[in-house]
């Protein structure tokens, strides 16, 4: 199944008010502006916009009015990481009913699955829905290894389009190139692994970061598109700093902390997330506000 999904893709936070409501108008307002930068596409409710602490009618609250929002402009794809199959199946069909474009699709949530039970659980959302699938592969936080090998395996289903690979590891782009040609349309799914993706064959960036800096990843990824590279590296070499905020355990609350002092949108996650405070927040803060501070040039 052929998909358009290139380019910067946010995944992006989700809103809340003071009482941890849902906050959709907070929410669209910062769609809003990083659509103004020039994303590509959005992928709501995955790791970064909380999917887990959400309810499912808030889920499907969310969607409806993030699809009816966007009104086509880009894609709007949507996380399912649930704690069974037949949850992700219902939520797939339900995105589909509700518009939209895409799935993110996750390994099922706690229990860690072997190969067989992942691709059975893939397979078994595929049939859900009529959509188009880009499979998340993220064992460092997830724990389920989705290889290069199950990628083949997995081949003959035309509705996996895409891959986020974020096993930390670029080498896995090759590999699943060298097995699978261009069966795949691969994204980097690591922040600060983005520039090393794209020299091997990604295509795309789901990015965390660009909840607050959304004009210097589409400048970055416009330096790559257009072959500048040793211009990218100096935007890269600047951004790193805050694109390993990514890797961190507490990345929602490390990007939410940098997308609200950037203008965007406020810090407050869902317990457990707790707000950070002590040392840990003001070295997270030392190294937005030095990014801010000597933030590149962007011609807009």
């Amino acid at each position: 199944m052929a998909v358009s999904w290139r380019g910067v893709f946010p995944a992006a936070c989700t809103q809340f008010h003071q009482d941890y409501s849902l906050n959709i108008p907070g929410t669209l307002k910062h769609l809003d502006a990083m659509l103004a930068a020039g994303v590509h596409g959005f992928v709501m409710m995955g790791s970064v916009g909380e999917n887990t602490t959400l309810e499912p009618s808030e889920k499907r609250e969310l969607l409806k009015a993030t699809v009816q929002h966007i009104g086509g402009k880009v894609p709007v794809l949507v996380g399912v990481a649930e704690y069974t199959t037949a949850q992700a199946c219902r939520w797939a069909a339900d995105s589909q009913k509700l518009g939209a474009d895409g799935l993110m699709v996750l390994p099922a949530m706690v229990y860690k699955s072997d190969d067989r039970e992942t691709i059975a659980h893939f397979r078994s959302v595929a049939r859900a829905s009529d959509l188009p699938i880009m499979v998340y592969n993220n064992p460092p936080a997830y724990k389920t290894d989705v290889t290069p090998q199950m990628f083949a395996e997995m081949a003959d289903e035309p509705k996996f389009a895409c891959i986020k690979e974020s096993s930390d590891n670029p080498r896995r782009i090759t590999d699943i190139i060298n097995l699978t040609g261009d069966r795949y349309a691969i994204l980097a799914g690591v922040d600060d692994l983005f520039l090393e993706c794209c020299m091997l064959g990604a295509v795309g960036w789901i990015s965390g970061l660009v909840n607050a800096f959304p004009a210097e990843n589409r400048l970055i990824w416009d330096l790559v598109q257009a072959g500048k590279w040793e211009e990218a590296r100096k935007v890269y070499r600047w951004y790193t700093p805050l694109l390993h905020l990514d890797t961190h355990m507490k990345l929602v609350q490390y990007i939410k902390l940098a997308s609200a002092e950037c203008g965007y949108g406020t810090e407050l996650t869902r317990p457990p997330r707790l707000p950070l405070v002590g040392d840990e927040r003001e070295q997270v803060l030392t190294i937005i506000r030095t990014a801010k501070a000597t933030r590149p040039k962007v011609n807009k």
